[in-house]
């Protein structure tokens, strides 16, 4: 970038999305810039940081000029030592998140034939079931419900509606360990080296995982994209469903698992909202929509520029790496009436945008919503007594992305 590009947009020297009071609370500084300035170059990550909802929602839906390319690279440069294990051992292509047109509209459309009402209605009782078996398992006391529910939950689904093995989870929750660090924030060379190292087994295991499935196809979701395969060679590979499976497997569980741990927190804050779904187990769906809007799992992802853009008045270079702050838009007094406020009787919820726009749009959001939708009910059920424990600290993974307590502890009750 040049000293000239830099220039052209308003720059803000002190946003750091990596700062300890950001990463325990991004709100307030997310919100203080959106009010300030529709968009800004922040030194500290090297982007051009949109703040608006009118013009995050734009953005998402250009592709033709914000790319999606950039989704997935790591924020810093790596290792000379990581890069060298990514080369020799991880071929991962861009597929979905990190993929534009014409490709991605390929590959998405059949994806979607995938997570279609039918597939994902079959796993709701499976989802009930896992969940319950969870829940059976909490002993009254103090727990944190990060392991014992909202982590096992969706990592379980997900690594199920893939087709893994069930005796191969553990060693797969492995392999994904801090995954975000290594993409989202700024890990140190042993972190990185070690993720990895990490990834590269986790795709063998899935180049493996395909190979199997390509010869003995089954009823999961991998074997739907092998039969869409087998009709049209042309219409997906191999690869590009060992690339699917490697990237669901991430994206399905770790977002789904801090959604669902985000509700938790938030209804438990929030006394008397817990209190009214326990009364009226209706009130859920609401909850849940009000949850991804006022503490999404993922407060800001990523474009870059394909050619020069002009946002709201601010000039963007070509080029440019662009991060949208989802949570101040999702906060934006243009759209929601007392935005700063958890309330899931509000009118106005469903105009979140927690889960994207346009192509990109969240293909798993009906399974996300229905994961949680199962974890709450179940626990208004069975634990509408539980509260948070008084005077803990809630520590965040140090991303720019993804957020999620890593630890939630309740008193469960007798």
């Amino acid at each position: 970038m040049t000293q000239t590009n830099v220039a052209s947009c308003p720059v803000h020297k002190n946003f750091d999305p990596l700062s300890e009071s950001y990463l325990a609370d991004p709100y307030p500084d997310q919100s203080a810039v959106r009010d300030e300035v529709p968009a800004f170059y922040a030194a500290s990550i090297d982007m051009w940081v949109v703040t608006r909802y009118d013009d995050i929602e734009a953005v998402l839906k250009d592709p033709g000029t914000f790319s999606a390319a950039v989704g997935q690279r790591p924020v810093f440069p790596l290792t000379d030592e990581a890069l060298g294990i990514i080369k020799e051992g991880f071929h991962a292509t861009p597929v979905m998140s990190d993929c534009d047109p014409p490709k991605h509209t390929r590959i998405r459309k059949h994806n979607q034939k995938g997570f279609s009402a039918r597939r994902v209605s079959v796993l709701e009782p499976k989802v009930w079931a896992k969940a319950t078996e969870l829940v059976d398992a909490i002993k009254p006391g103090q727990v944190d419900l990060v392991p014992a529910l909202t982590y096992p939950l969706p990592a379980y689904m997900i690594f199920t509606f893939i087709g893994f093995p069930d005796e191969d989870m553990d060693m797969i929750k492995g392999w994904c360990g801090n995954r975000i660090a290594f993409s989202w924030g700024r890990p140190s060379p042993d972190e990185q080296r070690d993720v990895a190292t990490n990834m590269a087994h986790y795709w063998r295991y899935c180049e493996e995982f395909v190979a199997k499935r390509a010869a003995d196809p089954v009823d999961d979701f991998t074997s739907d994209l092998i039969r869409i395969h087998r009709a049209d060679p042309e219409a997906i590979s191999l690869d590009e469903i060992t690339n699917v499976a490697y990237g669901l497997s991430f994206a399905g569980h770790e977002t789904t698992s801090n959604f669902t741990s985000n509700a938790i927190r938030q209804l438990l804050t929030h006394r008397e909202q817990w209190d009214a779904i326990c009364a009226d187990r209706s009130l859920i769906g609401e909850a849940v929509e009000e949850v991804l809007r006022f503490d999404s799992s993922i407060v800001a992802w990523r474009r870059i520029t394909t050619r020069a853009a002009v946002v709201d008045g601010v000039e963007i270079p070509a080029e440019a790496k662009v991060l949208l702050l989802l949570g101040a838009a999702n906060r934006d007094p243009e759209h929601f009436e007392a935005p700063e406020t958890f309330d899931i009787h509000r009118g106005d919820v469903r105009g979140h945008i927690a889960f994207g726009k346009g192509i990109h749009y969240c293909i798993g959001a009906a399974l996300a919503r229905m994961e949680a939708r199962i974890a709450l009910d179940l626990l208004a059920q069975r634990a509408p007594g539980m509260r948070l424990v008084e005077d803990q600290e809630f520590t965040f993974p140090a991303n720019i992305s993804f957020r999620g307590p890593k630890r939630l502890l309740v008193d469960w009750p007798e």
